[in-house]
């Protein structure tokens, strides 16, 4: 696998192509990209905050052809790829209805209250802190700035000669989640179908999606991948997180069949696909997701107990950092 330097900012990727990449692509370091052909722009995702995305638009600003930004693609509705719309609210902003509709039950004020108030949430509140809360500035927003161009399954874009096919893969990592395919330069943003040297979450499901999701990538044949966190990279990438799904199902389902509790299965399996890979707590959501998917009713509290249970097995493996190595 050929990944790119994962420095930050503009990475040029050929013919009027760019990724801009945020290491260490952890919880909110997210990438975006830009298409540039004859005058006409596409941006793919803006960022967690609005200084952020500010930065980035002043960077894409000085290439050749990028004074302004005319359309926007939302690959799904985590706020590290749309919470810096408002910054690009004069274009025509598209995602699918799905993604719209995540969009708009999003409450920006409650980004903002645990970043100023973590303990107010309890033990999840203080895993979000600690990952999120204390490193972005998510003040300038008000409410989502949302798209005005929907579609579903399938949409196909002319950036002045240049073919741009989106692609509707969800649900898997979201209810919803594009892909944007550069045809003529073999190039494909992939949003968060793709984390790169980090461990994925899976929010929606089922896994069985996600892997179709890969293996359709691949059948692209890219030449470039830029995913949504983690370094710019080749094909060999999503089959690797291909290859790491397939395996986590098949440990979970086993302690699953056998009637282990979903917090011990995920503290139990012991995989070597992503052993060095970053944030190796998203186990425990992947497995309960799997869990759920397979039959257990959901547990109450739905993302905030998850969050709360991941920021308890970050405090296992501080506590014990030779002993409770998990990675699959």
């Amino acid at each position: 696998m050929a990944n790119r330097p994962f420095t930050q900012g503009v990475h040029e990727l050929g013919n009027g192509l760019y990724g801009y990449v945020q290491p260490d692509g952890t919880w909110g370091w997210s990438n975006a990209g830009l298409v540039v052909d004859r005058g006409e722009t596409l941006l793919v995702d803006t960022l967690m905050s609005v200084p952020l995305t500010r930065a980035m638009l002043d960077d894409f600003h000085r290439l050749p052809g990028a004074a302004r930004i005319d359309r926007v693609l939302n690959t799904h509705a985590n706020p590290d790829h749309f919470f810096g719309n408002v910054l690009v609210a004069d274009a025509e902003i598209i995602a699918t209805a799905t993604t719209h509709d995540e969009m708009r039950g999003f409450d920006p004020k409650r980004l903002l209250a645990m970043s100023r108030d973590p303990k107010a949430m309890g033990e999840a509140g203080e895993f979000l802190y600690e990952t999120m809360g204390r490193k972005f500035d998510f003040s300038g927003v008000d409410e989502v700035t949302l798209p005005t161009r929907t579609f579903e399954q399938q949409l196909t874009l002319q950036v002045g000669d240049k073919t741009v096919q989106l692609r509707d893969l969800g649900p898997a990592h979201t209810d919803s989640d594009t892909i944007a395919f550069c045809v003529e330069d073999r190039c494909v943003f992939t949003g968060d179908l793709l984390f790169n040297e980090g461990h994925p979450i899976m929010w929606a499901g089922p896994v069985e999606n996600w892997i179709k999701a890969c293996e359709f990538i691949e059948a692209l044949n890219p030449e470039v991948v830029v995913p949504g966190h983690g370094p710019i990279t080749d094909v060999g990438a999503v089959r690797t997180l291909r290859e790491y799904f397939s395996a986590l199902r098949d440990a979970a389902r086993a302690r699953f069949d056998a009637g282990m509790d979903w917090r011990e299965a995920a503290r139990d399996i012991d995989y070597s696909i992503g052993r060095d890979w970053t944030d190796p707590e998203r186990i425990v959501a992947n497995v309960y997701a799997l869990y759920c998917q397979w039959g257990m009713p959901p547990v109450a509290g739905g993302p905030f107990m998850v969050f709360q249970e991941m920021g308890r097995y970050v405090k296992e493996l501080e506590h014990n950092k030779n002993g409770c190595s998990h990675a699959l």
